[in-house]
């Protein structure tokens, strides 16, 4: 990072946590963004060096009919198979910090958020001033995962236990963020915190 560099805030939290809505009224109050999953999206683009690599070594299956990479199918693959997660995570983390550090040096705001569902397993925490961290109940997650993504309830369970678990991930953070509630509780949170840190950063 380079000295003209805005402080970098970890946004942590785990699948179905509610990191994009939160994300998106920060954005709202003029705080720029970067996202580990939609760079995770991007780096698997069709014509990509990752994607080219997974199909050779899962086959056509691994496909969808347009070319884009079929989500459903390696998810089945690498949580059913511990060492497909390990092959698939070497592939692309190194790639995705890459396109990571490269957005995060291009942003203006006065600070910005790193949102990443895994920000303290990948050990992005690093890169952080602070973290917030997003609190929610286990069971509001199942069922947002199983709304969201049209997936069984222990499909969802399963992809919970490949993350850091809430209270451990709460124990890391700087800050915390209650989202068990509705929207315009949450805002209210979010344009508190905001203005904690716009605080802090003068300190």
């Amino acid at each position: 990072m380079t000295n003209s560099s805005p402080t970098i805030i970890g946004l942590a939290g785990g699948i179905g946590s509610g990191k994009s809505t939160v994300t998106k009224y920060f954005n709202e109050l003029g705080i720029q963004s970067v996202d580990a999953d939609d760079v995770a999206r991007l780096v698997v683009k069709p014509n990509s060096d990752c994607l080219k690599k997974i199909h050779l070594r899962y086959g056509n299956d691994i496909l969808l009919n347009d070319g884009t990479l079929n989500r459903k199918v390696l998810r089945e693959i690498i949580f059913d198979q511990p060492k497909e997660r390990e092959w698939l995570e070497a592939l692309t983390h190194p790639v995705i910090r890459q396109e990571i550090m490269a957005q995060l040096n291009a942003t203006t705001s006065r600070y910005v958020l790193l949102v990443h569902p895994l920000l303290f397993e990948t050990k992005q925490d690093t890169l952080c001033k602070w973290v917030i961290a997003i609190d929610v109940p286990r069971e509001i997650q199942i069922q947002r995962i199983i709304s969201r993504d049209n997936v069984s309830q222990d499909s969802a369970e399963k992809i919970l236990v490949t993350q850091l678990a809430n209270n451990e991930r709460i124990k890391r953070a700087d800050f915390v963020l209650e989202n068990a509630g509705n929207i315009a509780d949450m805002n209210a949170k979010v344009l508190k915190l905001h203005q904690k840190i716009l605080e802090s950063l003068l300190c």
